[in-house]
């Protein structure tokens, strides 16, 4: 059975820092890329940070560049995003997805297609954060 869990949410200052956390188990960890997304509320779910299944390649949306890095370790099965200098719109659900997209062109691709794709994308439950000015 196929199992994501994401945790760390919480609520924030602006400025602050959070490192969230997903553990993937029931899947071959080596074989998915791995992703981070959110959803506000009245707004579609946007990729934020993807990781390639080596970990080799990354990407992030402009608005979190400098910002968040994303990062995996396979001893642990398990993904994480350090999010630093927060800021009130990034408040939202985050959510952790596997990915197993085999012909995507580069880790760009793994968090545009979840909407064209969705039946690649394994999710988990999302954690909340919510920062406050």
């Amino acid at each position: 059975q196929v199992q994501v869990t994401e945790s760390g949410g919480d609520s924030v200052q602006a400025g602050g820092s959070l490192r969230l956390s997903c553990k993937l188990s029931g899947l071959s960890f080596d074989a998915y890329a791995m992703g981070w997304f959110r959803r506000t509320t009245g707004n579609e779910r946007e990729g934020v940070s993807c990781i390639s299944w080596s970990g080799g390649a990354t990407y992030s949306i402009d608005s979190v560049k400098g910002r968040f890095t994303v990062s995996r370790d396979k001893s642990k099965n398990a993904l994480y995003l350090q999010m630093n200098s927060l800021r009130p719109e990034d408040t939202a659900m985050y959510y952790c997805a596997a990915i197993r997209y085999d012909s995507c062109s580069g880790s760009w691709c793994y968090c545009r297609a979840s909407a064209s794709r969705p039946e690649l994308y394994h999710w988990g439950q999302g954690t909340q954060v919510t920062v406050s000015s």
